[in-house]
């Protein structure tokens, strides 16, 4: 089972030289998981677009003697068909040939969603560019989108990506597997058959997670949450439970048969890298 399983990490954009040689260093220590790609999120409405563009382009000068691919977070609310045509033009020149599409937050402050309301407008859009130049990833919801009706419609909205021509999506972190196995009981029975790559958060501060959690709408099981809240201050014992509890939860992941793991690096080599010599899945 696990010979297939692909796996993914995903970065944040580093702000100072300091931050970018941390990513540097964490991504040589991240290698013997052998990723697929690592993924470098970006800004809606060119927040942090100059960052990830400068982190994918580091990362994929290294693919040729590291094998691992750079993908590009692409945000496409608040942009304008002009900014990401020279956006795919400037990918294609860096030999980058994956990119994770998403709708993203329209910034504060800006009313203007551009000329891209929704992701599957944005793929489309880069098809029609592109053809297949690109694999591209999308973001699934296994506990719907926060913003969504309904679970139907985010269903919905979720499948127009596909039909659009996406080649794979990762999840929303979540912490409830049967949240994610329903999700892709009833993709499949909507005929949607991408491979859904569960998204895996570290725990590394728990104030921190329950806020972002609350924004994102993604759940922390109750017993979960007061199990943690018991830790308090005390940072190391938090760390050891979430570390064991994160490769437990991966190990049980794995044998549900998931076709890959994306993990949330926090630009941090643990507890990804722990996780994953514990389960035997370094080479």
């Amino acid at each position: 089972m696990t010979k297939q399983l692909t796996i993914s990490c995903e970065f944040f954009p580093p702000k100072t030289d300091k931050g970018i040689a941390n990513m540097r260093e964490v991504r040589q220590q991240l290698a013997p998981l052998n990723p697929e790609f690592y993924s470098v999120t970006f800004g809606a409405g060119g927040s942090t677009q100059d960052n990830t563009l400068a982190a994918v382009i580091d990362i994929q000068q290294d693919s040729a003697t590291t094998g691992i691919d750079a993908a590009p977070h692409l945000s496409c609310v608040g942009s304008t068909e002009e900014g990401i045509r020279d956006l795919l033009t400037t990918f294609k020149a860096n030999d980058i040939q994956r990119i994770v599409a998403l709708r993203g937050d329209l910034p504060s402050g800006m009313r203007d969603p551009g000329d891209f309301r929704y992701a599957n407008e944005l793929i489309d859009f880069i098809r029609k560019e592109t053809g297949d130049h690109f694999t591209i990833e999308v973001a699934a919801y296994p506990e719907v989108h926060p913003q969504a009706d309904s679970a139907a419609i985010d269903l919905d909205n979720f499948k127009r990506k596909v039909d659009a021509g996406a080649d794979s999506a990762l999840t929303q972190y979540f912490y409830n597997i049967d949240a994610y196995l329903y999700f892709v009981e009833r993709c499949q029975k909507a005929g949607i058959e991408i491979p859904i790559i569960p998204g895996i958060m570290p725990i590394n501060n728990f104030s921190q997670l329950a806020r972002f959690s609350d924004g994102c709408g993604a759940e922390i099981p109750r017993w979960l949450r007061r199990r943690l809240e018991e830790f308090g201050d005390d940072t190391e014992s938090l760390q050891a439970f979430t570390l064991d509890f994160l490769t437990d939860f991966t190990d049980k992941l794995i044998q549900s048969g998931v076709p890959g793991l994306h993990f949330y690096t926090m630009n941090r080599i643990d507890p990804t890298l722990t996780i994953c010599q514990r389960l035997g899945l370094t080479k």
